[in-house]
């Protein structure tokens, strides 16, 4: 469900689940509504503060590492076109992106430069 979503619609979800108003989560919380609307209906773009992100994601009680947190994360980087801190974190991950590119396009890549690229994202 989260993968076809767009980052404000996650984050009104995860608020939803909460069971939680837009006005009561951001009186609770001392967020502008104006503000949280917008950003929950796609009007706004996601912060690329991480620890704007992270504040966001503590106040929605998304727990750190479960897939909920890495959706957050990986949604408002898509959207702001970037690619997730955590994957950029001391690595020469931007040398792989033409193979992964190729991926996506559906042209054919050779295997040897396919393994190179999985144990790369898996930090091997």
């Amino acid at each position: 469900m989260a993968n076809t979503m767009k980052f404000g619609k996650f984050f009104k979800k995860l608020r939803i689940d909460l069971n939680k108003t837009l006005r009561q989560f951001c009186f609770e919380n001392e967020l502008d509504p104006g503000n949280i609307s917008k950003l929950e209906r796609g009007l706004l773009p996601p912060p690329q503060s991480r620890e704007k992100l992270e504040e966001y994601a503590k106040l929605l009680k998304i727990r750190k590492g479960s897939d909920d947190w890495y959706t957050f994360f990986d949604l408002a980087a898509a959207e702001t076109g970037r690619i997730p801190d955590d994957l950029m974190e001391g690595k020469k991950i931007e040398d792989k992106l033409p193979i992964f590119f190729r991926t996506l396009r559906g042209q054919k890549v050779p295997n040897e430069q396919l393994e190179e690229l999985i144990k790369k994202l898996r930090g091997s």
